[in-house]
């Protein structure tokens, strides 16, 4: 490597400060989002609910807003961060208290009960969705018009059911959800339905699979269900594999189930919340 001398590193060094200066007069410095989460409290039949509500406090424009439905184990840390993640990218996240107080389960038999009851009476299950929804579109900070839902597990039945009783979102997206039809009477819905699934889950049902998507078609969804060979039960949480050894279920993550059912979510977000009025 050739050497250089004094007077040609000084101007070396002159030439790189210049050229700083230079990008200093047109490059722009941001601050990027900063998330803040906090406890969004709603009613409804007597009963109290404990959301988790995100947004980026750096933000001041307002924003479409996503319901994220938990797991069966109800709104834990993992719904949270999920909403944190929709949050940092433009999205005001509220993650739902499905069980009311805040109620979470350690146990998969507790587990159980609590999303078997809430299945089992869809009325007052979407009774708090609408309390939900309502008090969120309140807030100066979410954006008029749409929403989206999103869901995992038990809280992915939820959402398609969502769908299925033509509640007003415009996007249903569920990651390994239980197809279990609650409504009834399904309704028109003329919005966007992914369904995010493991090829190898054990606690899907393909024909109750199938039924779902059908029926959600037939009712005028764009449907989109997505096999992921490979995939178990869980496979977008990370805590699954723990979860799994704990309790002997047939739960397993994997990152690149993951990884491509969350990138085709924001997509579907994108299309559904951002698009254009014209369009």
């Amino acid at each position: 490597m050739p050497r250089i001398g004094g007077k040609n590193m000084v101007r070396l060094l002159l030439a790189c400060c210049l050229g700083m200066l230079s990008l200093g007069a047109w490059a722009e410095t941001v601050e990027g989002p900063k998330v803040v989460g906090e406890t969004f409290e709603y009613s409804t039949g007597g009963k109290t609910y404990q959301g988790y509500l995100a947004r980026n406090v750096n933000d001041n424009e307002p924003r479409p807003a996503v319901l994220l439905v938990h797991e069966w184990w109800g709104l834990n840390d993992y719904a949270k961060s999920r909403a944190d993640q929709l949050a940092a990218l433009g999205f005001v996240a509220l993650a739902v208290d499905m069980y009311g107080k805040g109620q979470t389960a350690t146990h998969p038999q507790d587990a159980k009960a609590f999303s078997q009851r809430v299945m089992n009476d869809w009325p007052t299950a979407r009774a708090s969705l609408e309390a939900a929804m309502a008090k969120l579109r309140k807030e100066p900070y979410v954006r008029d018009g749409r929403m989206a839902a999103l869901g995992y597990c038990f809280g992915g039945g939820v959402v398609m059911n969502m769908a299925l009783a033509g509640m007003p979102i415009d996007a249903a997206i569920s990651f390994h959800g239980s197809p279990t039809q609650a409504v009834s009477s399904p309704q028109p819905f003329d919005g966007i339905v992914q369904i995010h699934n493991g090829a190898d889950d054990a606690l899907v049902e393909t024909q109750a699979l199938e039924s779902m998507a059908q029926t959600l078609s037939d009712e005028g969804a764009e449907v989109r269900v997505v096999q992921y060979p490979g995939a178990k039960h869980g496979f977008s949480n990370p805590h699954a594999d723990v979860e799994a050894e704990e309790f002997e279920l047939p739960l397993a993550y994997d990152a690149a189930a993951d990884a491509a059912s969350w990138q085709a979510a924001l997509v579907a977000l994108d299309r559904a919340l951002n698009r254009d009025d014209a369009e």
